[in-house]
């Protein structure tokens, strides 16, 4: 049961890291599709700087060893953000689609939370 939670725990967070670094890269240097769409949702261009450094060091403190404070806040982070892409797609009447990305990457980040190791809890038993 531990090597079965392990393996979901690292597939799940590297496909949450890999998401949240190709998504954060993109939104840093503010490819046209993505300013387009952050205006379309009714978001000034300056917070794509803002989501993408924030999701690259939620991504290094995930991966980390140690710092659980930080890797809670980190995963709070990616949830708030992903929950908030939905609303923001739902609000706009975006087309079903737009919602695949950050969904997916929300229930990454809930397996990823849910399935971490004891040592990456904040409370755990060593």
């Amino acid at each position: 049961m531990e090597k079965r939670n392990k393996i979901i725990y690292w597939i799940a967070t590297l496909w949450l890291s890999l998401g949240m670094t190709a998504t954060g890269i993109v939104q840093l240097i503010q490819l046209e599709e993505e300013t387009k769409s952050m205006e379309r949702l009714g978001y000034p261009a300056y917070v794509l700087t803002l989501l993408g450094v924030w999701k690259i060091l939620g991504v290094i403190a995930v991966l980390i060893p140690k710092f659980t404070l930080v890797k809670e806040w980190a995963y709070a982070g990616f949830f708030f953000a992903m929950s908030g892409a939905i609303v923001s797609h739902l609000a706009v009447q975006d087309p079903s689609g737009e919602l695949f990305g950050p969904g997916l990457l929300l229930v990454l980040t809930v397996v990823s939370w849910y399935f971490r190791p004891a040592n990456r809890k904040l409370y755990y038993n060593s």
